[in-house]
């Protein structure tokens, strides 16, 4: 079962050069491990979903134009659990981009229960 993913998670996008955090800004009461657990609303450009460095899909003479992200909309997100109605975003959603690059979780910015440090 894919596990929910939070405020910090690491997100890569297949067209950027760096990875950026997932800031969650859409609901500020349910949590895992202390971080705000993020819904299918956390879409917004530089706002939850930061530049990615260079763009490879904005070449130029002197290499790549900066990431302006443009999230479309979240996908695979949970089924039937919610937050405010909302969806929620599990490391399988991915968010395609107007540009044409597609973001996707690296890392869901909490640890697994089961894992021991």
């Amino acid at each position: 079962m894919p596990q929910k993913i939070t405020d910090t998670a690491q997100l890569s996008c297949n067209q950027g050069m760096i990875p950026s955090n997932l800031t969650v800004t859409s609901q500020d009461f349910s949590t895992a491990e202390g971080k705000m657990i993020a819904t299918e609303q956390d879409k917004q450009a530089n706002v939850n979903i930061k530049p990615f460095g260079q763009c490879k899909l904005k070449p130029t003479t002197g290499g790549f134009l900066p990431c302006i992200p443009a999230p479309i909309m979240w996908q695979k997100t949970t089924e039937k659990d919610t937050i405010n109605n909302y969806k929620i975003l599990t490391e399988d959603s991915f968010c395609m981009c107007g540009t044409g690059g597609k973001i996707e979780v690296a890392d869901k910015g909490h640890m697994e229960k089961h894992e021991i440090l």
